[in-house]
C-alpha cells in the first residue's frame, strides 16, 4: 500500500468514535466486553482495537487533562486564583492522598491504555496465520508497531509519575517499578518491579515499534504513532534514565530526519507559525498529536486557565501564570505572544494578569461553540531540541549544545538571541527553557524530581491564600505520586506503597 494511500486510510479511521472501556485499573474483562473468544477474529477487527487505543487517549484523566495539567499545577508555574472552583484544589495545595481522583484517574486510564494494547498483542499472531493478503500482513505489522508504541507510552507516564528519579544505585531495589502487564489473558499476582525492570520492558516496546514501523510512513503533524514518534519517545526515556550518549542519538534521528519532515514553528519563516500550532493543532513540528474531530474530542484543556464560557464575557481563571515565568519570556520571545494575553478577570476583585491563552481553544472547535479545546502535542520537535541539548552538557560537550539549544531559540525569537551554554550556568539554562518551552505540558514536576530541584511560592496578586506561600524541598515525598489506595486493598493485590508515602502516612 503507497504511503497515500496508507495515510489517507489511517486517517479515515481515526475520524471515527470507537471506545473500548475497561472500568478500573487492572481489571480484565469489562461487562460489556466481547466475550475474548469471540473477539478480533478478522482484519477488520484489530482495526477497530488499535482504533479503541487511540480512543482512550482523548481521556480527560490523560493528555486533555489531568495527566498533562496534574503535576504542572502541582508545581510552581501556576497560582489559584481568590475565588476559584477548586478544579486540581488539592493537587495545588499538594494534599494529595492514594485516594485524590486525578491520582486515581490517571492511573487507571493509562493502564486501560495497556490493556487493550495487551489484548491486541495477545491474538495479533493468531490473527495473522489467518490473513493471505500481503497487503493486510503489512498493515498489520504497522498496527501492531503502533500498539507497541502506544504502552510504551502509557508505561512510561506510568513511571514517571507514580516512582522515583532514576538512579542506577536503587533502580534493581524490590516495588521500585509499576505493575507489568505484558498479556490480557493470563492470571497474574499484581506486583511492582523494579524501576530497573520497568524502563527495560519500555525500551524493549520501542524496539518493536521501531522494528516494525515504516521509516518511509513517518509524517508530521500525524494522530497515528510512527518509527518517528516511538524514537522521540525513546529520546525522552534515554534522558530520564541518565543514558546520555542514547538521548542524543535518538533525538538527533528526528532533528536530522533525512527526509526533513519534521521542522520547528519558526515565527521567522512564518510570523504566525506558533498560533497555527496551539490555535489550530497544525505544525510541521508535531511528532504525535492526540487527534480529535468535531464530533469525538476530549476535555477542555484550557478550562482551568480562562473559564470564559461562564458568562462568554468575563475570563475566570481558577489558574494563572506565576509572574516569575511570565518575567522569563521577555519581550521578544514569539512564545510569549502566543501563550499570554493580558486581561482583566471577572472576579469582585478585578484581577488584571496575563492569562494562558496557549490553551485557549482550536479555532475550529470555536466556531462549533466548543470552547477551551486543543488537541494535545504529547510529542514534538522542541523537546528533542531540549533532550539534545540537556544530554550533551551532562556529556560535557557545551559547544555542541549551545548550538543546538540556539537553534530552538531561532525559531521563537525575531531578533537574533544566543545563548552560551557552560559548566557553570547549564543547568539553570535548560531548566528556564524547558519550563518556558513546554509551559504546561506535564513536565516541570517530574524535571524538578529528576534534577533534585525543590521550589518555593512567592504569594502574588489575589491569588488564594492557601497553597500561595508553599515551600517545597527536592526530598519532599509528594514529588512522587501515590499509587491509589485500591490498588494496595485489592483482593490479591501485593502491590506496594511507595515507602516514602507509607512512612508520611503512619
Amino acid at each position: 500500500m503507497t504511503r497515500k494511500i496508507y495515510n489517507t486510510f489511517r486517517a479515515a479511521m481515526l475520524a471515527l468514535a470507537v471506545t473500548f472501556a475497561v472500568p478500573s485499573c487492572l481489571e480484565k474483562v469489562p461487562q460489556d466486553a466481547i466475550h475474548i473468544n469471540e473477539a478480533m477474529k478478522t482484519f477488520n477487527d484489530a482495526e477497530q482495537t488499535v482504533i479503541g487505543i487511540y480512543s482512550t487517549f482523548k481521556s480527560g484523566a490523560l493528555y486533555s487533562g489531568s495527566l498533562t495539567l496534574g503535576p504542572d499545577i502541582q508545581s510552581d508555574l501556576v497560582y489559584a486564583v481568590e475565588g476559584n472552583s477548586n478544579q486540581f484544589g488539592n493537587i495545588w495545595q499538594w494534599d494529595i492522598l492514594p485516594t485524590t481522583p486525578e491520582i486515581e484517574s490517571v492511573y487507571a486510564a493509562l493502564y486501560t491504555v495497556i490493556g487493550q494494547c495487551n489484548f491486541y498483542l495477545d491474538r495479533v499472531e493468531a490473527l495473522r496465520e489467518t490473513i493471505t493478503n500481503d497487503e493486510e500482513l503489512k498493515l498489520l505489522d504497522t498496527y501492531t508497531g503502533e500498539v507497541y508504541c502506544a504502552r510504551a507510552l502509557a508505561y512510561s507516564e506510568l513511571i514517571k509519575c507514580y516512582c522515583d528519579a532514576y538512579d542506577a544505585e536503587t533502580a534493581k531495589n524490590p516495588d521500585t517499578g509499576v505493575v507489568l502487564r505484558s498479556s490480557y489473558d493470563a492470571v497474574e499476582v499484581a506486583r511492582r518491579s523494579t524501576l530497573q525492570q520497568s524502563y527495560e520492558f519500555v525500551l524493549a516496546d520501542l524496539a518493536e515499534a521501531e522494528r516494525l514501523m515504516d521509516p518511509k510512513d513517518d509524517r508530521a503533524d500525524f494522530p497515528v504513532f510512527s518509527n518517528a514518534a516511538a524514537h522521540a519517545l525513546h529520546a525522552r526515556v534515554a534522558l530520564f534514565m541518565k543514558d546520555w550518549e542514547t538521548a542524543v542519538a535518538e533525538s538527533e534521528k528526528l532533528i536530522g530526519h533525512e527526509d526533513h519532515l519534521f521542522a520547528l514553528a519558526d515565527i521567522n519563516r512564518n510570523p504566525d507559525a506558533l498560533m497555527r500550532l496551539w490555535h489550530l493543532d497544525s505544525s510541521q513540528e508535531i511528532i504525535w498529536k492526540v487527534g480529535f474531530t468535531l464530533t469525538s474530542y476530549g476535555a477542555p484543556l484550557g478550562q482551568v486557565f480562562l473559564n470564559h464560557n461562564v458568562d462568554m464575557v468575563n475570563y475566570y481563571p481558577d489558574y494563572v501564570p506565576a509572574q516569575w515565568i511570565i518575567s522569563e519570556f521577555g519581550p521578544d520571545d514569539g512564545r510569549s505572544i502566543a501563550y499570554f494575553q493580558e486581561e482583566q478577570t471577572g472576579y469582585p476583585h478585578h484581577l488584571t494578569w496575563p492569562l494562558l491563552m496557549k490553551y485557549n481553544g482550536n479555532v475550529n472547535f470555536i466556531n462549533q461553540k466548543i470552547f477551551h479545546v486543543s488537541m494535545p502535542k504529547p510529542l514534538r520537535l522542541a523537546e528533542q531540541y531540549l533532550i539534545q541539548a540537556e544530554a550533551l552538557c551532562e556529556l560535557g560537550n557545551f559547544t555542541k549544545a549551545s548550538d543546538v539549544l540556539n537553534g530552538l531559540l531561532a525559531s521563537r525569537f525575531a531578533t537574533p538571541v544566543k545563548v552560551g551554554l557552560t559548566a557553570d550556568n547549564w543547568k539553570e539554562v535548560i531548566s528556564e527553557e524547558r519550563a518556558k518551552e513546554l509551559y504546561m505540558e506535564g513536565f516541570r514536576l517530574n524535571d524538578l524530581k529528576r534534577w533534585g530541584k525543590g521550589f518555593k511560592r512567592i504569594y502574588q496578586t489575589s491569588s488564594q491564600k492557601e497553597g500561595s506561600s508553599l515551600v517545597k524541598k527536592a526530598d519532599d515525598y509528594l514529588f512522587v505520586w501515590p499509587i491509589p489506595k485500591h490498588e494496595i486493598e485489592a483482593p490479591g493485590s501485593q502491590v506496594k506503597q511507595n515507602p516514602s508515602v507509607r512512612k508520611q502516612m503512619k
